[in-house]
């Protein structure tokens, strides 16, 4: 074989290995993207549309799935169970004759059952974050509590936005009293 034959052989694996490496690298890309937007679902697409670029909410994304996984996210006791609950009930019954202050008592109380799982919860934007690892589907209706919450009645807000406020709230509340889903579930979801 003459030099130039050998050059056209290497200059050919060395562009077989450069698109073989891009290749790999979409593909992966590809992958992650799938598996983070069936873990988020609509907060996926929030996270890009605040981010503004995709890449960066995945990395964002990511984050959130590793600060949660630091976390000591802990069941409830029976006995704090019961008494969440029943505390939730009185929330519900007020709102009867006083939903601001029924909806602001669930925005408080989702806070209070976050506190004793384990979340950190000074700041709501870490909370929504938070919980969007492990309840993706439910963090858009919080945020929405939480916003009509805060107002405490300086905007505007029907009653019916009150009260789809309180039911998402409660399917909230009561993923939270439930066991954590399991790690390898999470883990699962996300090789998938």
């Amino acid at each position: 074989m003459d030099t130039s034959n050998t050059t056209l052989i290497v200059v050919v694996v060395v562009l077989l290995l450069v698109v073989g490496g891009i290749a790999s690298m979409v593909m992966a890309r590809k992958q992650r993207t799938k598996r983070l937007e069936e873990r988020f679902g609509p907060e996926y697409d929030r996270a890009i549309s605040e981010v503004g670029d995709q890449t960066l909410a995945e990395k964002e994304l990511e984050e959130r799935i590793a600060h949660v996984k630091a976390l000591n996210i802990r069941s409830l006791s029976a006995e704090e169970v019961n008494s969440y609950a029943l505390e939730w009930q009185e929330t519900q019954r007020q709102f009867v004759d006083e939903p601001l202050k029924a909806l602001q008592k669930a925005d408080r109380l989702i806070r209070e059952v976050m506190k004793a799982r384990g979340y950190p919860v000074e700041d709501f934007e870490q909370r929504v974050a938070d919980i969007s690892v492990n309840y993706p589907n439910l963090v858009t209706d919080y945020r929405g509590l939480h916003r009509i919450a805060i107002k405490e009645g300086k905007d505007k807000v029907t009653t019916e936005d009150m009260r789809q406020a309180m039911v998402h709230g409660r399917t909230l509340f009561e993923d939270l009293m439930k066991q954590e889903p399991k790690e390898e579930q999470i883990n699962q979801k996300e090789k998938i």
